[in-house]
């Protein structure tokens, strides 16, 4: 056996010789070049192989930015964000990527069936496919809340994504931005909330986002999105059995693993039972996918301190300049706590565009699979990536 120190030699030896394999070779794919390279980190400390999981415009068009047939060539599994469009679904499938993350679970089902029917030779590759409901489907119900994420089991998604931050008592809420969005959110007591006096998730606890927040309000962006409660009676029922004040006040990692349990109790033997669907939504339920995000970015300038008060206010739909989060160390430790405490390192992948946090993952949580959230390709031999996994700047 080696000691820990040689261990430690051991893995750094290898995953720099596949960085240095990686840029010597000529026209690498960068997408390529970033999972071999991570995958040499993942085994060196006895990880699951990461999943590729880009930006769908890298791989629609005459000339892709990623090359399928090389990734699976190479073992990589590929499922690309966020896409509704029928016809694009129907290319991607085309294309045999893993599965497909989408804002409209039941539009992904529909082509997916009709494809499946086309196509009875394929039927080992729609058996594995991964159907993943963005943020629990928002294209139906206000995102990420306990409604969204019972509309996406309704339509048997096989996996639920969402995003997580950290709060006040390091407990893995679950929203999209570092701050509760005033677009999305509205307070409890009826004051005003907007831009100007929103709140960070560093800086509230979860009992102080559960008693103040409702997240019910609906997007035009999205004109299919409904909120009534009626449509959400799993969420009600959980909500009520919780002591929740709404179904749509913000939940979190923990409470989400909770909640899924109820809701396959809820259709198996609960008031659900008599559902035409009740089998296969509460089978579903026992085995759909958590797909995790840290939401925080490999931003150089963040602020010392805790307060971002005196900080200008900016685009709300801008990206970010400056993260309003905690550590990736924290981030790590408290969402794969989460995971951990329920028993869930099967069920749950963390993924992100903060590299630095996978590779944690990979390290100090080798049973919970990592998903590399990538955009244009050009990123991937930016500052933004970890020096271990930065590609070779194009020629």
């Amino acid at each position: 056996m080696l000691t820990s120190i040689q261990t430690h030699l051991l893995t750094a030896t290898l995953f720099t010789t596949a960085i240095a394999t990686a840029q010597q070779a000529p026209m690498q794919n960068p997408y390529l070049g970033l999972l071999t390279a991570a995958n040499t980190h993942a085994k060196a400390h006895n990880a699951p192989t990461p999943t590729l999981s880009p930006n769908d415009a890298t791989l629609l068009g005459p000339n892709p930015a990623v090359n399928v047939p090389a990734l699976h060539k190479a073992g990589f599994k590929i499922i690309p964000w966020t896409t509704n469009d029928p016809e694009k679904i129907r290319t991607l499938i085309n294309l045999r990527v893993d599965g497909i993350i989408s804002d409209y679970p039941d539009r992904l089902q529909q082509v997916l069936a009709e494809e499946k029917s086309a196509h009875p030779e394929a039927a080992a590759y729609f058996r594995t496919f991964d159907v993943t409901a963005h943020r629990g489907g928002r294209g139906l119900r206000p995102e990420n809340t306990l409604p969204s994420f019972e509309n996406g089991l309704d339509h048997l998604a096989t996996t639920l994504e969402t995003d997580t931050g950290v709060t006040t008592d390091h407990v893995s809420l679950i929203w999209h931005d570092q701050f509760l969005s005033p677009e999305s959110c509205r307070r409890a007591d009826g004051a005003p909330y907007t831009l100007e006096n929103r709140v960070y998730t560093r800086d509230l606890s979860l009992a102080e986002a559960q008693s103040t927040f409702i997240c019910d309000k609906l997007h035009a962006q999205f004109p299919e999105q409904k909120n009534d409660l009626a449509l959400s009676p799993v969420a009600v029922a959980f909500a009520k059995q919780e002591h929740l004040i709404s179904p749509y006040v913000p939940t979190h990692a923990e409470q989400l693993f909770h909640f899924v349990a109820f809701y396959a109790d809820y259709y198996r033997t609960g008031t659900g039972r008599t559902h035409p669907d009740a089998a296969a939504r509460a089978a579903n339920a026992t085995t759909v996918r958590f797909n995790l995000e840290t939401k925080i970015l490999p931003l150089p300038n963040d602020p010392p301190g805790k307060s971002v008060a005196t900080l200008p206010i900016p685009n709300g739909h801008a990206e970010p300049a400056t993260n309003h989060t905690v550590d990736p160390q924290t981030f790590v430790t408290t969402l794969c706590g989460a995971i951990t405490r329920n028993h869930m390192e099967s069920r749950a992948e963390v993924q992100s565009f903060d590299f630095r946090t996978l590779i944690l993952v990979e390290e100090q949580f080798p049973k919970i699979p990592t998903f590399y959230l990538t955009g244009d390709p050009a990123t991937l031999s930016s500052p933004f990536i970890p020096a271990a996994l930065r590609q070779p700047t194009p020629h």
